[in-house]
């Protein structure tokens, strides 16, 4: 095989057992990597508890990956999600998904518990288990320097060690495995760190085809008007969105009361670039470069961090907002359900907290202390506890992202068709919805919204699995990927047998979710945004969404998926799949 190496390293951190495994060509060639080999790996555990011990953790790259193809240096974690029971998984790059590659592994798959904490080193020989003690309780930068001389790193901080419900796993470069709490899973083994290191190249068949392929991506990114034009992700990073969600008023601010923050113009991309003169930088080998840093090389906050932990708190303080996504970094906590759980917490409590108060807050909730060990669990039950379940802004437990969906109702279906819960990332239809010149008008309306989730569902399902980054597919899309991968492999990929895959592993996770006790009642947003407006103004009125044309989108999407009016399925899935 080329592109795939077809071997699989097992880890059982319980017996300290290390062993490789042959990946069949045919599982490969039908999942492809990433996400899809994740979630089929998942297959035979993913109704144990996300803490239980024999549930795996798995790491798994693409077939491009170690590759010359663009954004495709990445890997997918995936596993059960302690915040919302879902199946689980995220996506992220730099150079930990290409040293897996390079160490002979298309994927990790990690069980058990250790008695004591340890970190696991993976080279091409196999994998070492070394303890760990002395860096438990140390921050993100700390354990990454310490194990820097073993290769690529990938860590949690005290937030996963306490097993906060939305803890990260952070790669060395800074990228992050957000959201669903995957590093609290790696906590509750005891798994401090991963490393890995190796030289193995990845074998392409046809090199004319493939650089061919490759020029026609870079290309369509050079005519992106989103990538490299004047919408300015190249330029600004995604804080460029900060401008255009407050033209199309849907910026979340106060926990989703308002779509309107008058001070956003101070953590706008211009108003970083204008107070920190910040570096360019991206994931490993990606032309876009879309990170920006400061000189020292600290991140600076991505379009979500900046609008939840400014507008949805209403803060207008950069430097605030700067160290409230330094702190979660080191820390190992996701920016978008912590600044989303204060938020809600602020709105029971009748007060939003001052910018000077959140790193307090921060650190109590990454050591679970006072106000803390509440608001670790995640906006959905502390507002339960509290008597206020209304105020959690969220889909299936998941805290919602910077898109308030009364400004663009195929995000509104979106984030409840999503099968990880309320995230913009799994359709993602900004661009149709938000970044189209003029200003979309069909934005207000559910007509065709449907079948248009359901195609972006599977497409991005595939891009998880390949895996290469959604904003690559703001200038190129499957065509031009499906010939990569063609290239790479020497097997014959189309568009549509790829939105095919794509399609499989959806379903796959949906039916892994009906299983798990989900179903229509679960696929709702909450009640706020069909009973209140949004902050309307500058000749845009921005209503309350229907909830009857809301639900007749919603059953009309579960017939598009071939499933029941209760958006199940009416047999065993699984029975037919590969």
């Amino acid at each position: 095989m080329t592109g795939w190496h077809g071997r699989l390293l097992n880890v059982d951190l319980t017996s300290g057992r290390i062993w490789p495994e042959a990946l069949p060509a045919e599982l490969l060639q039908t999942y492809l990597g990433g996400r899809g080999l994740g979630v089929r790996l998942l297959r035979d555990y993913y109704q144990l508890d996300p803490f239980a011990a024999e549930l795996p953790l798995i790491f798994a790259a693409g077939p491009l990956c170690g590759t010359a193809a663009p954004t495709a240096a990445r890997l997918s974690v995936v596993s059960r999600s302690p915040l919302t029971g879902t199946i689980y998984d995220c996506s992220a790059g730099g150079r930990f998904a290409w040293r897996l590659k390079a160490a002979g592994y298309d994927a990790l798959k990690i069980v058990g518990r250790s008695s004591s904490p340890v970190v696991l080193r993976v080279r091409p020989d196999g994998g070492k288990l070394l303890p760990a003690e002395k860096l438990w309780g140390e921050p993100i930068g700390t354990t990454v320097k310490a194990l820097a001389d073993h290769g690529s790193v990938a860590a949690i901080g005290p937030a996963g060690e306490n097993r906060v419900l939305y803890a990260n796993i952070m790669m060395g470069e800074g990228n992050s495995v957000g959201r669903g709490g995957l590093g609290a899973v790696m906590g509750g083994k005891n798994l401090k760190a991963l490393t890995v290191s190796g030289e193995q190249k990845v074998a392409i068949v046809d090199r004319q085809r493939f650089d061919e392929a490759r020029q026609d991506i870079i290309r369509l990114f050079k005519a992106s008007p989103v990538i490299f034009g004047d919408l300015g992700i190249a330029e600004y990073g995604t804080p460029a969105l900060v401008d255009l969600m407050a033209q199309r008023r849907m910026a979340p601010t106060e926990n989703f009361r308002k779509t309107i923050f008058s001070a956003a113009d101070h953590y706008s991309g211009p108003a970083i670039r204008k107070a920190y003169q910040p570096k360019n930088h991206g994931c490993y080998g990606c032309p876009i470069q879309c990170k920006k840093s400061m000189q020292d090389g600290t991140p600076l906050p991505e379009y979500e961090t900046v609008n939840h932990f400014g507008a949805l708190n209403g803060i207008d303080d950069l430097r605030s907002i700067v160290n409230s996504n330094n702190l979660c970094n080191q820390l190992g906590m996701d920016t978008i359900s912590a600044a989303a759980s204060i938020s809600a917490w602020g709105e029971v409590n009748g007060r939003f907290p001052r910018a000077e108060e959140i790193g307090a807050l921060l650190q109590a909730i990454a050591r679970r202390e006072g106000e803390g060990e509440l608001l670790a669990q995640g906006a959905a039950r502390l507002t339960r506890q509290l008597g206020r379940p209304e105020l959690s802004m969220s889909v299936k437990g998941l805290e919602l992202p910077a898109y308030d969906p009364r400004g663009a109702y195929g995000m509104a279906l979106a984030y409840c068709t999503s099968n990880r819960g309320g995230c913009h990332l799994r359709a993602y239809p900004i661009s149709h919805e938000i970044l189209r010149k003029p200003v979309p008008t069909d934005r207000f309306d559910f007509a065709g919204k449907a079948r248009m989730i359901k195609i972006a569902e599977d497409c991005n399902a595939t891009i998880d699995s390949l895996v290469a980054c959604k904003f690559s597919f703001f200038g190129a899309s499957l065509e031009e990927y499906a010939e990569l991968l063609a290239a790479t492999t020497g097997v014959e990929y189309s568009p549509q047998s790829l939105k095919e895959i794509g399609e499989r592993i959806y379903l796959t996770e949906r039916y892994y979710n009906q299983q798990l006790g989900f179903s229509a009642e679960h696929d709702m947003l909450p009640e706020r945004f069909f009973s209140e407006p949004g902050s309307s103004g500058d000749g845009i009125e921005v209503p309350p969404i229907e909830r009857a044309r809301f639900v007749e989108e919603r059953e009309k999407y579960y017939r598009i998926r071939g499933l029941n009016e209760r958006g199940e399925f009416n047999e065993n899935y699984l029975e037919r799949q590969p």
